[in-house]
């Protein structure tokens, strides 16, 4: 709850913010502008919103083994896990994936915002790359999609500003789409109810530090995922890859020994 609270609250101040480009100096950094897609469930007769094109950045490896999806959190973007991306590739030799989520990064925007609609994105992009199976990693948002998606797929899951400002009309504003994330933020706080369970092997890596999985929470993750290992890392808090980054890489690599 307390969670919850405190993002709503970084959403309240966030919205109103923009700066002016003038007076940034010679030596600031330059933005693209987002591409923003129209609304496909509002219009009559269209009950579903459509998947959007997610930006990536895919690093090469072995074909023969299933690739590596990262997946950030909520205000992220792919380049969180640059740093972990690039060592698990050199040392697994996998392809590995990391994926702007949509209304995030360089992702394009869109009014239509949930787990159900994030997942969908996912397994229209996932086959177009060649990348199913695949290994899913997801981080808080991120890791919510990536249960959705095996729910739902079968797939195998195993489980700040500048990056975050474009260029609108002269003034630097939220490269996020702060608007939709705080309309659904309900949406994104809590995770769907599900009846099917997913029967393959699945990790839940929890900071020793975090409160955002409770040990009440257990009992509903055994029932979805039979086959979870709950593991945690000590004196890491939320962001365990950025705080620990080679005990993430190992806690993974172990998993899919």
């Amino acid at each position: 709850v307390r969670a919850g609270q405190r993002l709503a609250s970084m959403l309240r101040c966030t919205r109103a913010w923009r700066l002016p480009l003038e007076g940034l100096g010679p030596h600031s950094p330059s933005f693209a502008r987002v591409p923003v897609a129209p609304s496909s469930s509002g219009g009559r007769g269209e009950a579903e919103p459509r998947p959007l094109p997610l930006s990536y950045s895919l690093l090469d490896g072995e074909a023969a083994l299933p690739a590596v999806i990262f997946l950030h959190g909520l205000f992220g973007c792919k380049t969180n896990f640059n740093s972990i991306a690039k060592a698990f590739a050199q040392q697994t030799g996998r392809r590995v994936l990391t994926v702007d989520a949509r209304n995030h990064g360089n992702s394009p925007h869109s009014p239509d915002m949930s787990y159900e609609i994030m997942s969908q994105d996912l397994q229209d992009l996932l086959p177009q790359l060649g990348l199913v199976p695949c290994v899913v990693v997801g981080h808080s948002m991120g890791g919510r999609t990536a249960m959705l998606l095996a729910l739902q797929r079968n797939l195998a899951v195993r489980q700040y500003l500048l990056t975050n400002l474009v260029e609108v009309d002269g003034r630097l504003a939220w490269r996020l789409n702060l608007d939709a994330l705080a309309q659904h933020l309900d949406k994104l706080l809590t995770f769907p109810q599900r009846q099917e369970s997913y029967l393959g092997p699945t990790l839940f890596l929890l900071g020793g530090n975090s409160q955002f999985v409770h040990p009440s929470h257990h009992p509903e993750i055994i029932r979805l995922f039979p086959r979870a290992q709950i593991q945690t890392v000590p004196n890491a808090g939320h962001w365990i890859h950025a705080e620990r980054p080679q005990d993430f890489i190992d806690a993974i690599r172990g998993f899919l020994v």
